[in-house]
């Protein structure tokens, strides 16, 4: 079986360069050619069914890759243990403004870092602690009988590659996924990873 894993396209506030977290902005136009793209990539495989967060750049770039697929009539399973991490006091603010105040390392350090919780928001622990047992509970069951792909955010998938990929809190600070761009992980009828791969 498949699982496929797609960080939603450019938002309004990527473009801007502002910390988002759990603030609901729209997709760009960018964004939903990027969404566009990923569908055209991911023809072919059969979906059972679709999960995304309670945001709209993550439920607008899944509408669009399943119209692309032709397959709109699968479940689709919203939930906010999938949304992106909250940001806390940093939310709606300018990265490079932000720089100058506290320094680029702080801002790297609360944007990548595993255990740094930035100020009156999550850590990407924190993230994990909702995202990895949401998808042991609700999306491994099916995945055992059936394709499934994801849509969501930079650091709820980033908390979900930690546990597919084994990846330790020294190293995911080295993990960034491009918006828009499918990673798709094939495993076997015990769940266990077989290969993983970027059409």
């Amino acid at each position: 079986m498949k699982l496929v894993i797609v960080r939603h396209g450019q938002s309004q506030w990527n473009l801007e360069n502002k910390f988002t977290g759990e603030v609901d902005v729209p997709l760009t136009e960018l964004g939903r050619q990027e969404a566009r793209d990923a569908g055209k990539k991911l023809k072919g495989i059969i979906f059972g069914r679709s999960f995304t967060s309670l945001l709209i750049r993550a439920q607008e770039t899944l509408q669009i890759i399943l119209h692309e697929i032709n397959q709109l009539s699968i479940p689709v399973i919203k939930d906010k243990a999938l949304n992106e991490r909250n940001y806390g006091d940093l939310q709606g603010l300018n990265k490079a403004a932000t720089a100058k105040i506290y320094g680029e390392a702080q801002i790297d350090l609360w944007r990548r870092g595993y255990e740094v919780v930035p100020p009156g928001g999550e850590s990407l622990k924190d993230t994990a602690a909702r995202v990895i047992p949401y998808y042991k509970k609700n999306i491994e069951p099916f995945l055992k009988t059936e394709n499934i792909l994801i849509a969501a955010h930079g650091n709820s998938l980033r908390a979900l590659m930690m546990y597919l990929e084994n990846i330790s809190a020294e190293d995911i600070p080295l993990v960034n996924i491009p918006t828009g761009a499918p990673r798709i992980y094939e495993m076997n009828e015990e769940l266990k990873l077989i290969s993983i791969s970027e059409p």
